[in-house]
Parts: C-alpha cells; sequence; structure tokens
C-alpha cells in the first residue's frame, strides 16, 4: 500500500473517532459532518491506492466512488446518498436549531454505525 494512501486512511480513523467524540458530547451535526469527511477521506485513498494520482478535489461521495470504478451492494449506496445529501446542511446550516431537530441521538447514531461499516467495505475493497 502507497504511503500516500495510508495516510488517507489513518486521516479516515481519525475522522470517524472525531465523529464518535463529538456524537458522545452532543454535538450530532458535527459527529454527521465528520462520518462525512471520514468516508470522504477512504475513497479518497482508495482512489488514490487504485489510480496512483492525487484525488479530485471534491466532497461528494457519490462522484469518488464513480470515479474509483467501485459500486457499493445497495445498503451502502442508499446510505452514501443519504449522507452526502446532509453534507451542505451539516457543514453549513441555514437554521441551526431545524439541524438540531433533524439529526437527534438516534438518527445520528445510527449514522455512525453505518459510517463505521461503510469504512470497512471501503478498506476491503483494497
Amino acid at each position: 500500500m502507497e504511503k500516500r494512501t495510508k495516510e488517507w486512511l489513518a486521516q479516515s480513523d481519525y475522522d470517524v473517532d472525531t465523529a464518535s467524540y463529538m456524537f458522545k458530547g452532543g454535538r450530532y451535526i458535527y459527529a454527521v459532518f465528520m462520518c462525512h469527511l471520514s468516508i470522504e477521506k477512504a475513497l479518497k485513498g482508495l482512489y488514490y491506492e487504485k489510480i496512483r494520482e492525487v484525488p479530485p478535489k471534491t466532497h461528494s461521495l457519490i462522484h469518488l466512488l464513480y470515479a474509483v470504478g467501485i459500486s457499493p451492494p445497495e445498503n451502502h449506496g442508499r446510505f452514501v446518498v443519504k449522507l452526502n445529501e446532509a453534507s451542505i446542511p451539516t457543514r453549513y446550516p441555514e437554521n441551526l436549531v431545524q439541524q438540531i431537530k433533524i439529526y437527534n441521538e438516534t438518527v445520528v447514531y445510527d449514522i455512525l454505525l453505518k459510517t463505521q461499516e461503510l469504512i470497512q467495505w471501503i478498506k476491503n475493497q483494497f
């Protein structure tokens, strides 16, 4: 495995750990943001390992999946779409109170678990 790939994966692991800390601290929208970021970095690591080029400067998880040329199982694919749609409102909420209601403890716990599962699936693609 290339050194840059290892770095992307190390950052992905660090970010999912940060998501867990944010969740435990009740900072749920930031936990969602960090889940997205951790998956983005895992996909960028896979991109680098497979294509041997610097990954595109995008936050779109869907774009990264297509760029790498992999199709996740249906459950992971639906989750990627859901998390991709959550990226902007959790990163730049127009209405913080509304986002806090949407991304409550139950919802974010599920997102965190699915993120961990998806990252493991991505790592299995190496």
